[in-house]
């Protein structure tokens, strides 16, 4: 399936991982892009405002990525969380000495009364990205994970437990009063395909439909809107969303994914190996294409998989 390169106007909602992957595909294929991301799992640690997400989508799209963690700067270094540990700092979360400068900048520029939507776009123009990232809100707002050990802040969740909770329940601290970022809504209503990227649709994609506005201004877009299955054959490549959608009481399964976007998206889209769902997923009311979703390290194979989402898109509905 090929699509002649345009310049489409794309949004991608996207959390870290896959969503950063699409990204880098999509900035290959079309020049107009806008990366909406998750902030809902931002933290503070040693004295640092730290948007994983952000970064990941951010490092993914200028090229410098660490290929092999999936997270972080290529070819870093970790002499300053060594000498941390050795003055006793409890140095659970991995940071890199080139990361870190990202951290130290982003802080004092916050403080300096910046926003976030203003400081991540200095970052991505010192880093030579040109696609729009923007946070979803520049508001706190906090993803707190019920587990049978109680309420887990989400990187104390992910990282310190290495997510093996079972998730029993989520809860968005401040979401109520969280406003979307300049440009979220306008992203979402003028944009001619909206794709929801194979991030994790409870802690990555959930936490941005959840800011107020959002969800309305997706259901209400004229744009072509796209979902794209995380689960692959019944698991997931890399993260705790196939433990979340059991534990939350949901199929394993790329069914179960379609179940949670149905009525917000026109078109769900499964890997080859999920073909035999196709007709379920139909009879949710949603037009399904099943083509290959697993992407690589490689930026042609990302590139090739954002043609297919876009030969998806511009395919007759139902």
């Amino acid at each position: 399936m090929h699509v002649p390169d345009a310049p489409l106007r794309v949004t991608v909602l996207s959390g870290g991982g896959g969503g950063a992957k699409l990204a880098h595909g999509f900035a290959q294929v079309t020049s107009d892009l806008t990366v909406v991301v998750n902030t809902a799992d931002d933290a503070v640690l040693h004295g640092l405002s730290i948007s994983p997400d952000v970064d990941t989508v951010m490092y993914t799209l200028a090229g410098r990525i660490d290929p092999a963690k999936g997270w972080g700067l290529a070819d870093d270094t970790a002499a300053v969380l060594g000498a941390m540990r050795e003055l006793g700092e409890d140095t659970w979360f991995h940071l890199g000495d080139k990361d870190l400068a990202t951290h130290v900048v982003r802080t004092a520029r916050l403080r300096a009364g910046a926003t976030l939507s203003e400081v991540t776009a200095q970052l991505c123009a010192a880093l030579g990205v040109g696609a729009r990232v923007l946070p979803m809100s520049d508001d706190r707002v906090a993803t707190l994970l019920r587990t049978a050990e109680g309420t887990l802040g989400f990187q104390e969740y992910f990282v310190g437990r290495q997510h093996r909770d079972e998730v029993l329940g989520i809860d968005l601290d401040g979401i109520d009063v969280a406003r979307p970022a300049p440009g979220v809504l306008e992203a979402l209503t003028s944009a001619d395909v909206v794709v929801l990227g194979p991030s994790n649709p409870f802690v990555s994609i959930g936490p941005i439909l959840a800011v107020p506005g959002v969800h309305e201004a997706l259901a209400g877009s004229p744009a072509r809107r796209v979902a794209v299955s995380p689960v692959v054959g019944g698991r997931v490549l890399k993260g705790p969303a196939a433990h979340m959608l059991a534990s939350l009481g949901h199929d394993v399964s790329a069914l179960g994914v379609a179940r949670l976007y149905a009525g917000l998206v026109d078109t769900f889209v499964v890997d080859e190996q999920d073909a035999h769902l196709v007709p379920e997923i139909r009879d949710l009311g949603m037009d399904v294409h099943a083509v290959r979703t697993v992407m690589g390290a490689d930026v042609a194979d990302r590139a090739r998989f954002a043609r297919d989402l876009i030969a998806v898109a511009a395919a007759p509905g139902r």
